[in-house]
């Protein structure tokens, strides 16, 4: 076959390849070790001595051709394949969207806010603080003795020693406020917070829970003064019909110390399986601040007085939403909680 034949053979092989595996062949056709421009080049050794150069020549100019024209036609091609596979994806935006199930806010995050939209209404601060904590802030400066059992590793997570661990109360916060005042200001702060505490994991108890703990330190501050504020918060929470009463208790960070009740929000006080036929039910502990404490964070106690109480968020919960294992809180399972919804809750 002459050169120009070949020439013309070229453009009109790759000319009619439509597509990109067609392309290949043609080159296997033409550039394989048996190939028709591979045989032109090893038919130069067949050529006299002085027309090697012409032919050398003209093999050069069906090779360069041939890279030309398969170029051009594989770009070509490349782009019809990738513009065919744009087309096969494009989204019609008109289309409605797929629906994405998200589930609903944290049911303790949700009581969280309640109780901290009902307190700044009353004048309090929201304060936070370190999750890891002083074994000082945490027990000592709280009026909790070396030997209480509070303070056992067995009880609490320590990380080093005896001196750092996980806060097992938001009392620290507390602490941390009141040293900040210098003992000559007034507190009125509430201190929601993770909180940790070494638990057999059951339907009640939880190694790691969220509390909700208020102080108030100022000048003629008394039992009743507590009272009042906790009346008015389980009323927020649970229904205009609800009261408080107090029994009284024991804490070593306050004096005197009470249990702090509401009527049963399910049976109104005649007693039912939620508060198991007392007709009451527990959702604080409190008191007035221990004169101690008072001393410890520079407050003279003939001058300062101030009244403690905290919760856990959880109890709260399962207490307004029915709910009776507080494990279902660290659970993913969607179904236990599309029943609340923040604007149901609202």
């Amino acid at each position: 076959m002459k050169i120009e034949e070949i020439k013309q053979k070229i453009v009109n092989d790759i000319e009619s390849a439509t597509n990109l595996k067609e392309l290949d062949e043609v080159k296997i056709k033409y550039t394989s070790k048996k190939g028709i421009i591979t045989e032109l080049q090893q038919e130069i050794r067949n050529i006299p001595n002085e027309d090697k150069k012409e032919y050398g020549m003209k093999v050069n100019e069906v090779r360069n051709l041939f890279n030309n024209e398969f170029n051009f036609k594989k770009e070509n091609l490349e782009k019809d394949a990738l513009n065919k596979k744009l087309e096969s994806e494009t989204i019609d935006i008109s289309l409605p969207a797929t629906e994405i199930k998200t589930g609903s806010p944290s049911i303790v995050e949700s009581v969280i806010e309640d109780t901290e939209n009902f307190f700044i209404s009353m004048g309090y601060d929201v304060v936070d603080g370190p999750e890891i904590e002083l074994d000082k802030y945490n027990f000592e400066m709280l009026n909790l003795p070396k030997e209480h059992p509070a303070r056992d590793a067995q009880d609490t997570f320590y990380l080093k020693d005896d001196t750092l661990l996980l806060r097992s109360q938001t009392s620290p916060v507390q602490i941390r406020e009141m040293l900040s005042k210098k003992g000559k200001e007034p507190v009125r702060m509430i201190c929601p917070g993770k909180t940790y505490r070494r638990e057999n994991t059951d339907m009640t108890h939880e190694q790691e829970f969220a509390q909700i703990e208020g102080l108030v330190i100022d000048k003629n501050i008394s039992l009743s003064d507590l009272k009042g504020t906790f009346n008015a918060f389980v009323k927020h929470l649970f229904g205009s019909q609800v009261e408080a009463r107090f029994r009284p208790s024991y804490y070593p960070f306050t004096e005197p110390s009470v249990e702090m009740d509401m009527s049963c929000p399910n049976c109104d006080g005649s007693g039912c399986s939620m508060c198991k036929p007392k007709g009451w039910i527990t959702i604080c502990g409190g008191g007035m601040v221990h004169p101690n404490v008072l001393r410890a964070c520079g407050y003279d106690p003939d001058k300062w007085q101030g009244f403690a109480f905290g919760a856990a968020a959880e109890r709260i919960a399962m207490l307004k939403y029915g709910i009776n294992d507080i494990r279902v809180f660290h659970q993913t399972d969607l179904r236990e909680t599309k029943n609340f919804d923040r604007k149901e809750n609202n």
